[in-house]
């Protein structure tokens, strides 16, 4: 088994907050760019839209809150069929600081939540 991520390498936040030197590496995980922002705002490190929901899921949670656990439950399935797209930003977050960038709005109940705890679980099969 290889050494689990430091929850602390694996940071969130949102496309519209600045970016900060304590970002680290900063990868957008969305299938769409941020309404009304420009490319060089987000100052990414690269743009994993294979990382993202599907359009049909994410046009499904319609970030409803009370679909919240069943969205998990796909989007984690959804994860695991790009094994190898989430091993590599694992590795890349067990050796430094990775901040996840999302466009929603909500928080608590977005794609970003659902990539973080995935990358901080201890390691698993590719299935789910």
């Amino acid at each position: 088994m290889t050494h689990p991520v430091p929850a602390s390498h694996v940071l969130i936040k949102r496309a519209y907050e600045p970016p900060a030197p304590e970002d680290g590496t900063r990868i957008l995980i969305d299938r769409l760019w941020p309404r009304g922002v420009k490319k060089e705002a987000l100052a990414l490190d690269q743009w994993a839209k294979e990382l993202a929901p599907s359009t049909a899921l994410r046009q499904w949670f319609g970030h409803d809150p009370a679909r919240w656990a069943e969205f998990q439950k796909r989007y984690a399935t959804e994860l695991h069929s790009q094994a190898e797209a989430l091993d590599a930003l694992r590795a890349r977050a067990r050796s430094g600081t990775v901040t996840l960038v999302y466009g929603a709005h909500d928080e608590a109940h977005n794609n970003a939540v659902v990539v973080r705890a995935l990358l901080l679980a201890p390691d698993r099969a590719a299935a789910p």
